[in-house]
């Protein structure tokens, strides 16, 4: 490669790279979390959880010593069942908070708000304050809350795979990582060249030595917009801010107005390894 070439190779990196990272959002990166400006205290209440911020129906003793003082009531979903994944999937959720599973804090403290069946009177009012690409969603119907349709009351069976029995697995169609005590490592020959061009930034929940699907695996609720990546990051990506939409953890920006762009795609594989580049043969790498 001559120089020129090899000048105009790192002019075109650079493009890439800068429109893949983005500077310090001028919005707070709670986003639709700032909850009409309560911020922090919607979800959560410094002094005894939901007895504390005066919203608990029922005295619950073990959750105001939750550790992560959440302060909305979720009594209304202790026990309750949910079916997912176009049924195959069964959740019953925790009888409390103080319960050692995943599913306490990465889906009992989500439905609290999000589901429209069990938790009707809860925070979530079906509006996002996020600018949406102009395809997303139908006109005056924003998809913000889950389990509140046309179907059963409390039935998520259109929804993604969630809960304890939604597991994550290695080998087979899926990925060449390896699953250790429910600790998945990307260290294949194609998982470790996928991380290298994107990275692994979900966070699977543990349960039974087993990697599982909860809400907070793909989203983190406090930070909407903006995904930080750093040397230390389980990424190749160049350090730095990257957009994002949705509270999910990783780049993913289908607004991003780059055709050929694939980093939503990306996203997806990041579980879905049998649809990705380097299981099919492809070299292709991340687009943004």
């Amino acid at each position: 490669m001559n120089r020129i070439s090899l000048v105009l190779s790192m002019l075109l990196l650079g493009s890439m790279i800068a429109n893949a990272q983005i500077t310090t959002p001028g919005t707070d990166v709670l986003g639709a979390h700032l909850n009409y400006g309560r911020g922090c205290t919607a979800c959560h209440s410094p002094h005894s959880g939901a007895s504390g911020n005066g919203t608990a129906r029922n005295l619950d003793a073990a959750s105001t010593r939750n550790s992560i003082l959440w302060g909305e009531d979720v009594t209304s979903l202790y026990g309750k069942t949910i079916t997912s994944g176009g049924g195959k999937f069964v959740e019953v959720l925790p009888a409390s908070m103080s319960a050692s599973t995943p599913d306490v804090s990465g889906m009992l403290t989500c439905l609290s708000c999000h589901d429209g069946n069990f938790a009707p009177a809860a925070m979530m009012k079906n509006k996002v304050y996020e600018t949406l690409p102009s395809t997303y969603g139908m006109r005056s119907q924003i998809p913000t809350l889950i389990g509140s349709s046309t179907i059963s009351a409390g039935s998520f069976v259109s929804e993604h795979p969630m809960g304890l029995s939604a597991n994550i697995s290695c080998g087979g169609s899926g990925w060449d990582c390896a699953e250790v005590n429910g600790a998945i490592a990307m260290r294949g020959t194609n998982s470790s060249h996928f991380v290298s061009s994107y990275g692994f930034f979900v966070k699977p929940g543990v349960y039974n030595n087993r990697a599982v699907i909860v809400c907070t695996t793909c989203h983190d609720p406090h930070v909407m917009n903006v995904v930080k990546v750093t040397q230390n990051s389980n990424s190749g990506l160049p350090p730095g801010n990257y957009a994002t939409m949705f509270f999910l953890r990783a780049p993913y920006n289908p607004s991003n107005t780059n055709p050929t762009s694939n980093q939503t795609a990306q996203f997806c594989r990041q579980c879905h390894g049998d649809k990705s580049n380097e299981m099919n043969g492809s070299t292709a790498g991340t687009v943004f």
